[in-house]
């Protein structure tokens, strides 16, 4: 017989967001003995895929302990998942940071446990209707923390050292629009910036070109504490396909604000979201796509193929054949390599500073990935001066 689990054991799956929202279940289940937590995604069928995986595997690993599900697909997936026999019960995902859903007391903030940066949590929810996306049905209308809020969830963590804050959120760049006089997203980072000039690094989460304002932009372009890492929710590289997407920005807009700030900070790191094979996609569309990637020197890149999703627009569009899908997602990645690959090696001789993580490598400002030398001490910035790449990995 397995042994009881002794902590909560929370298994987070798919974005950033989740990574914090799990952080904060973890800590508000301390003392829940013999309980696995599975914080799923369902932003894609392989997202869902992924998350019965990791049910079925949490079941086999502890199959005396009570097993909840809680995340995307909690919401989206309810039927599929509470007919697993692996699962005892579901948690809404609008309500999982609510200890009353979990039936356990409300306890005080713990100090963050398993990681050197602090991710947190300035917006939750979209009030966009993305003809593909299905978070909305998951997470709600855009909510925002207020910045007294952000401020203090910011300086529990400063306080305990984290080196790096993280802001994440559904959709970061709408966080004001629901609060009083419609402040920008930019006047919070400055906020933090201003209220915590002792934080070494403030990086910033997926965002919306679109809606970056000029302060953000401001601050991307010349505070070096604002990190050089830009990744946009891009999506694709031709207009057509934004509009069917029901994308706001065009391809013009997301090559001029890259263009404007590798003007002004040359170092920046761009990363994007982009979809394989959207419906109506042809090979002229689909090599547009291709095309932004050298257009934005895109080196971190996520490439989704395509999957439909249940009650969504893009679902009831011509689909295109799932084997052009599969190779539009190989080429995509492989043009992302090729620019990742010159990225990395324009590194080479030059020294940066690497904040070490627990597994003996570390991020430098623009999310490059960097071995570090045995017994770097977690958490610690250090200085590096990689002298060669093996395997996407600064050496």
């Amino acid at each position: 017989m397995n042994a009881p689990v002794a902590v909560p054991q929370v298994i987070s799956l798919g974005c950033r967001l989740n990574i914090s929202e799990s952080e904060r279940i973890r800590d508000m289940l301390a003392g829940e003995d013999n309980l696995v937590v599975i914080n799923s995604c369902a932003v894609t069928g392989e997202a869902v895929r992924q998350t019965r995986q990791a049910i079925r595997r949490a079941r086999r690993a502890h199959p005396d302990a009570r097993l909840l599900v809680t995340g995307c697909a909690a919401d989206i997936e309810r039927e599929q998942l509470a007919a697993m026999p692996e699962v005892d019960g579901l948690v809404a995902n609008t309500s999982k940071l609510d200890p009353r859903a979990w039936n356990v007391p409300e306890r005080a903030p713990l100090r963050p446990t398993s990681r050197t940066r602090a991710f947190v949590t300035v917006q939750n929810g979209c009030d966009h209707s993305c003809t593909f996306c299905v978070i909305p049905q998951g997470r709600g209308p855009s909510r925002s923390l207020s910045v007294a809020e952000v401020l203090r969830e910011v300086e529990r963590h400063v306080e305990q050292g984290a080196p790096e804050v993280v802001l994440t959120g559904v959709d970061v760049t709408s966080w004001g629009h629901d609060l009083p006089g419609r402040p920008a997203l930019g006047s919070m980072v400055l906020a933090i910036l201003e209220a915590f000039p002792q934080l070494p690094r403030l990086r910033m989460s997926s965002l919306d070109g679109i809606e970056i304002d000029p302060l953000l932009e401001e601050l991307f372009a010349q505070e070096p504490r604002v990190m050089p890492h830009l990744h946009l929710s891009l999506q694709h590289g031709n207009d057509l396909i934004l509009k069917r997407m029901k994308r706001r920005h065009s391809r013009a807009d997301a090559i001029a604000l890259v263009e404007r700030l590798k003007a002004r900070r040359p170092d920046i790191a761009i990363g994007a979201d982009l979809i394989a094979g959207f419906p109506t996609e042809d090979e002229a569309m689909h090599a547009e796509n291709r095309a932004i990637i050298a257009a934005l020197d895109i080196v971190h890149g996520h490439i989704f193929p395509y999957s439909p999703r249940p009650d969504t627009p893009a679902a009831r569009m011509p689909q295109v054949a799932r084997e052009a899908v599969k190779r539009r997602a190989a080429e995509l990645r492989a043009d992302v390599a090729i620019q990742r690959a010159s990225w990395l090696d324009g590194m080479l001789g030059r020294s940066m500073g690497v904040l070490a993580e627990r597994d003996g490598t570390g991020y430098a400002p623009n999310f490059a990935r960097v071995a570090l030398p045995e017994g770097t001490p977690a958490g610690s910035i250090v200085a590096i001066t990689p002298q060669t790449v093996e395997e996407g990995l600064l050496i």
